[in-house]
């Protein structure tokens, strides 16, 4: 059964009203995180968003902030609560990354994300599910089980970061930190009516943390409501890290105003999948909405190298988990998901010259999502987030996308390119397919032209909201 939407993502104000009560004195941070932890209560039983929740840490962790406003101090994220994903260190919270390996891992220091979140007096209310190590599209795993979407809980919130939209679309918390290596925060978001900002490849500091099994592809992502709280939250977490060795400085924001940007507009992103006819319509209706409204669209697909389709990268993800987790899976295979085990058995089945080549793939998609802006004269690029709308929370993926059979991953196939590119993008909510489930436009931009994409988004959603 779903939740009441409208209620739900109108239980918290937005993040920038409850940090300015907080540092007002119109309202605490321990109000707030008391206000939380009361309807994780209510809801979380049914939606299975959390993974651990410790009331006495929230209070603890909602203490401090009350007591640096108290002493004078005025915080940007300011008793706003925030839920972190399963796989993104929380010093001295269990993080298990969704697995039985690490059922009992006690996080020894935060994450830089987490520890810029804290600087900025966001409050950690709990710790949400991914898919065993956020390897796969939905989110389920032999820990803590399966999470489910609030606009029909017989449907997945997709994956790996369930935990995290799922807390924020039933009102759970108003803000989460979720991570991204193939869309991981840009579909869950599309399947839940949120926004789900993938940053450029570096311009948020990744770690201290896991071993990853994605080399130089994930990142670490806010989810919202609203484009404007995205934007908020990204200049808390961006900026340089000497511990992250991919950190990136950004280029400043530009002075092009998104009415004379010249933006792509592509169905499929240069693919030949199916698309859901649901997906397909809104994506066409929001762009004749966008055109009318006086934005440049260019009907312009990019162009891929050979065999650039998940399964020729795959090998990069396979191997990764192969070297992290196959000894352990080889010892006892039933204490990993069947999922994942089947990924990791593929790469340990795979050569060397197997991952160089699917690394050197990478670099080559890297070049053609560059020179698809530059050749083109681009801005920037708008297509659909996913193939097609959330689907039954039993099942790893649809069977079919628009009559046509697929694998797992045919829901997936337009987002995990852009983390290859390593450019920004971010999902924003578009409209309903014809069952009511939410989907999202994803834009893209060239490599850290992150604050631009962000003012391009809002545009875009301000223009949607109004015409829908």
């Amino acid at each position: 059964m779903p939740l009441d939407m409208t209620e739900a993502f109108a239980f918290w104000p937005p993040l920038t009203e409850i940090a300015a009560a907080v540092n007002a004195g119109a309202s605490t941070a321990g109000a707030e995180a008391a206000r939380a932890l009361a309807r994780i209560r209510a809801l979380d039983g049914t939606i299975n968003a959390f993974t651990s929740v410790d009331p006495s840490d929230v209070e603890a962790r909602a203490a401090v902030v009350d007591s640096r406003i108290a002493a004078g101090e005025r915080l940007p994220l300011a008793g706003v609560p925030v839920a972190i994903k399963d796989n993104i260190w929380v010093k001295g919270r269990r993080i298990t990354q969704g697995s039985n390996l690490f059922r009992d891992f006690i996080a020894p220091e935060d994450a830089e994300a987490v520890a810029r979140l804290v600087a900025a007096g966001a409050v950690i209310v709990g710790i949400a599910n991914t898919s065993e190590f956020a390897a796969k599209g939905q989110t389920t795993n032999l820990l803590h089980g399966a999470t489910r979407n609030p606009w029909n809980t017989a449907m997945t919130p997709g994956g790996s970061s369930g935990g995290p939209v799922a807390a924020v679309a039933s009102g759970m918390v108003p803000l989460a930190l979720g991570t991204d290596a193939g869309g991981s925060s840009r579909r869950p978001p599309a399947h839940t009516g949120l926004v789900g900002l993938k940053p450029s490849f570096g311009a948020i500091p990744y770690g201290p943390g896991f071993e990853e099994p994605f080399f130089g592809i994930s990142c670490i992502c806010p989810i919202t409501r609203a484009v404007a709280e995205a934007a908020v939250v990204f200049d808390v977490l961006a900026g340089p890290s000497a511990i992250d060795p991919h950190s990136a400085i950004l280029s400043p924001s530009s002075a092009e105003e998104p009415l004379r940007m010249r933006i792509a507009y592509s169905p499929k992103w240069g693919l030949d999948v199916p698309v859901d006819p649901g997906v397909a319509a809104v994506m066409e209706t929001c762009a004749e909405r966008l055109e009318r409204a006086g934005f440049t669209l260019v009907a312009c697909d990019p162009q891929w190298p050979a065999g650039a389709a998940e399964a020729g990268l795959g090998a990069i993800q396979q191997s990764g988990l192969a070297a992290l987790h196959g000894e352990a899976w080889k010892r006892e295979p039933g204490l990993i998901d069947p999922d994942l085990g089947a990924q990791i058995a593929s790469g340990l089945g795979l050569a060397g010259t197997d991952v160089a080549k699917a690394l050197l793939l990478s670099e080559q998609v890297a070049i053609y999502g560059a020179k698809f802006f530059l050749d083109n004269g681009l801005s920037a690029a708008i297509g659909p987030t996913t193939a097609c709308a959330a689907w039954p929370v039993e099942l790893l993926g649809p069977a079919m996308i628009a009559g046509v059979p697929v694998g797992p991953r045919g829901h997936a196939v337009f987002t995990p390119l852009f983390n290859h590119t390593r450019q920004p993008a971010i999902s924003i909510p578009c409209g309903l397919d014809p069952s009511g489930l939410p989907l999202g436009l994803q834009i893209v931009m060239p490599r850290g032209r992150d604050r631009d994409l962000l003012r391009l988004a809002q545009a875009i959603e301000a223009e949607l909201a109004a015409t829908v």
